[in-house]
């Protein structure tokens, strides 16, 4: 007699709990959708040497790009970025840049971890033509070689490491079904002064820096994206 009385109770429960849970599992589902591809572009410099342009890529930069995407506004970011730096003060608009002549190329490896913010829903289970503009922050981790001048000629110290902001900028686009294409200009700033051997760090080398020594150094990647879609679908449960 108790077990007629509470037994429809009981699958009505059920049945509800089952509800939330696929629901909930669908949700996640269509958020989780994954992003695995290359950047290909360039890189520059801006600091006490070489052009002050901040857009102006001269050498090339190179990296992979992970993305998960929460929902169909924010992804989480990671990157790793390679290029070799080129500080020429014979590029600059400056003339006394172009008189004293120092350059110098440095290398820099970053690894980036962030979050990407959508402006519109880019919904990759969605099958209709998607486009949206994007701005991307976070914290980078990049090594580099400390340097110094002597007598206008670039040496190497030791090779260091240190902390950058990443501040991103660009637009992307869905290609097909699975792969995503995107252009973008990505500004690091970087809490040390001696990427450009202006404000070395070791204090032997106190009496060669030059510059503002209260500006740190930025560098900039610039390019293109492609990244490759997987994940699966969502699940739809009867009500």
């Amino acid at each position: 007699m108790i077990i007629s009385i509470f037994a429809p109770c009981f699958f009505r429960l059920m049945n509800k709990v089952l509800v939330f849970f696929c629901y909930l599992f669908a949700t996640v589902a269509t958020a989780q959708i994954n992003e695995v591809g290359i950047f290909l572009g360039g890189s520059n410099f801006v600091g006490d040497v070489g052009k002050e342009n901040y857009i102006s890529p001269n050498n090339l930069a190179i990296g992979g790009v992970y993305k998960w995407n929460r929902s169909p506004r924010h992804a989480w970011r990671a990157s790793f970025m390679y290029s070799n730096l080129k500080i020429d003060d014979a590029k600059a608009s400056s003339s006394a840049r172009q008189e004293r002549d120092f350059s110098l190329e440095n290398t820099v490896k970053e690894l980036s971890l962030g979050l990407e913010f959508n402006f519109f829903d880019f919904d990759l289970h969605d099958l209709d033509f998607k486009m949206t503009p994007y701005v991307h922050t976070g914290v980078s981790y990049f090594w580099y070689d400390s340097m110094y001048f002597v007598n206008g000629r670039p040496k190497k110290d030791d090779l260091n490491s240190s902390l950058a902001i990443p501040m991103t900028l660009g637009l992307k686009m869905r290609v097909g079904y699975n792969w995503v294409v995107a252009l973008e200009t990505g500004v690091r700033y970087t809490f040390v002064d001696d990427i450009d051997g202006s404000n070395p760090k070791n204090d032997r080398y106190e009496h060669l820096k030059f510059g503002n020594i209260n500006s740190n150094d930025w560098y900039v990647f610039s390019g293109f994206t492609l990244t490759y879609t997987f994940g699966k679908n969502p699940c739809y449960c009867p009500l």
